[in-house]
């Protein structure tokens, strides 16, 4: 039986220097399995996927000065995680802000216990990484949205299943 996706909002947030933020995660009882990934979570009750946007950001980063701009990409994603799998239906929202400084104090008890930290990446360094990095082609979406800007119409991602 296949349940809905969870309704997930992510942001791609560039500072002045058009570095991306992004987390590092591990799953909790092997963190020697890590990741990187956006900022975002699911909807909780009656908001907007702005708003959650906005409000995961905040929570997870400690960055309230964001400009929030367009939808850039959607994609669906099912992977394993803290002992279950999730499906979701994720949209990836562009954010600007001036504030480079980050606090984490608003984690949940999950993100607490599978958050590593999170930094800058310049788009070079992206392209560069090895490590692991969702969506899986985060590195060329990004150089693509610096160089031409948002797309006219969000794009349709290819399902990610892990």
């Amino acid at each position: 039986m296949r349940t809905e996706a969870r309704k997930v909002a992510r942001v791609v947030l560039l500072d002045p220097d058009d570095r991306i933020l992004l987390l590092h995660g591990f799953e909790p009882g092997d963190p020697a399995d890590n990741w990187w990934f956006t900022p975002g979570g699911g909807l909780e009750g009656g908001e907007t996927r702005e708003e959650a946007a906005l409000r995961e950001l905040g929570e997870e980063t400690g960055i309230t000065d964001v400009s929030l701009g367009p939808l850039l990409w959607t994609r669906t994603c099912s992977f394993p995680f803290d002992g279950r799998r999730w499906d979701q239906d994720e949209w990836y929202f562009l954010a600007r802000t001036p504030q480079t400084a980050t606090d984490q104090k608003g984690l949940t008890e999950l993100e607490l216990r599978s958050v590593a930290g999170l930094r800058w990446w310049t788009s070079a360094e992206l392209l560069a990484t090895r490590e692991t990095v969702y969506p899986t082609r985060l590195a060329g979406l990004l150089r693509t949205l610096l160089d031409e800007g948002p797309p006219s119409v969000p794009l349709v991602l290819a399902p990610e299943i892990v």
